[in-house]
């Protein structure tokens, strides 16, 4: 299996205007304690074999507070824009507002194996105990890549997700064709992985907000860059209108991290405007689409020791959480556009190939609108 992750040509490399002030690598690892990972699987070519290949997937791993504070919780919520689609642990989240451990995002098929992964690292993490962690509820998620990988060949194993865990960093994100995004398809061209971030100011304190999204969604018609109808001009090679599907299939999972304190129902609200920055490329939220957020605060202690701890908890009143609001939009938008941009053309099982969106000919389209 090869790994490759690297860093491609990004949406501001082109000249594509976007609003609102980033962070300094404009990802998601712009908040502090942010960590990701990545293990890429490509292997064989040709004809569909189960079992055998081709392989074009992986897995991508969060830490929300880094690999050294994984059982310190986080505080969290989420919501499902159109549910087709898998996210574990949602249930604890939304009964008790938090949880702890990675994330892992991969293929539909592996999510099982990916949350066997998860665990499996937690329990040989050096700060397990056994008796203070009796059961744990990973985020493991999914979208389909069933188009060029092998999804049914299950090659996602264990160790995968281990090394993804361990190799997680706080620099820059690898975006495009890694990961679990490696085999995925957005707007009928090549899509994949794609990070943002955004700074903005309440009451005098500066806060970082980051999206990372797994992008395989959207018919090409639909494809919306910052207000261009890009998709109803780049017309080729699109994918839905002819064998093996006649209808959009995919989804996108994204979930948002802040530094900012907020609490459990207030990451609600932040998860709902995802939804708001994935609808501003365009898509209308499709049957076959599932469409996942979750979104995280690192801005409080929120550990639950009972008796013995005093909690200590701050949060931004809700009459002040536009510019936040606002943030969550802007950077969901440009990590989807940033995942179209490095994605590179690549082919999968059966000689199926999902073209990279063209550099040039997105460009001219754009100029066409004074964009």
């Amino acid at each position: 299996m090869a790994e490759i992750e690297k860093n491609g040509t990004r949406a501001r490399d082109l000249g594509i205007p976007f609003d609102g002030i980033t962070g300094p690598l404009n990802a998601i690892t712009d908040v502090p304690g942010v960590e990701v990972g990545f293990t890429t699987l490509i292997e064989g070519e040709g004809a569909l074999a189960i079992g055998k290949g081709p392989v074009r997937t992986g897995v991508t791993v969060i830490h929300p507070r880094g690999k050294d504070k994984t059982f310190e919780p986080v505080w969290a919520g989420s919501f499902s824009l159109n549910g087709n689609g898998e996210m574990t642990g949602l249930l604890w989240i939304d009964e008790g507002g938090a949880f702890s451990g990675p994330i892992a995002i991969t293929n539909t098929h592996s999510v099982g194996m990916a949350h066997h992964g998860l665990l499996k690292w937690l329990v040989q993490h050096p700060g397990f105990n056994h008796e203070d962690e009796l059961w744990m509820l990973p985020v493991a998620a999914e979208t389909c890549d069933a188009y060029l990988n092998d999804i049914n060949g299950q090659h996602v194993c264990e160790q995968h997700v281990l090394d993804a865990c361990d190799a997680a960093t706080s620099g820059p994100v690898a975006e495009g064709n890694v990961g679990g995004g490696t085999g995925m398809n957005c707007y009928e061209f090549k899509g994949g992985t794609g990070t943002a971030s955004r700074r903005c100011t309440i009451n005098g304190e500066t806060y970082t907000t980051g999206v990372l999204v797994q992008a395989n969604f959207g018919a090409r018609n639909d494809l919306n860059i910052r207000g261009v109808p890009v998709g109803c001009h780049l017309t080729e090679n699109t994918l839905w209108n002819k064998p093996p599907y006649s209808t959009v299939q995919g989804s996108i999972i994204a979930i948002a991290i802040t530094d900012a304190p907020l609490l459990p129902i207030q990451m609600q609200r932040i998860a709902r405007r995802i939804g708001l920055g994935v609808g501003r490329t365009g898509t209308p939220g499709e049957n076959g689409s599932g469409d996942i957020f979750l979104a995280l605060s690192t801005g409080n202690d929120v550990r639950d020791d009972g008796n013995n701890v005093e909690p200590n908890v701050r949060y931004i009143p809700n009459s002040d959480l536009d510019p936040m609001f606002l943030a969550t939009v802007e950077a969901t938008e440009e990590a989807i556009i940033n995942a179209l941009v490095a994605a590179e053309t690549m082919t999968g099982q059966g000689g199926h190939t999902s073209h990279a969106i063209n550099h040039d000919d997105l460009m001219e389209v754009m100029k066409k609108y004074n964009r």
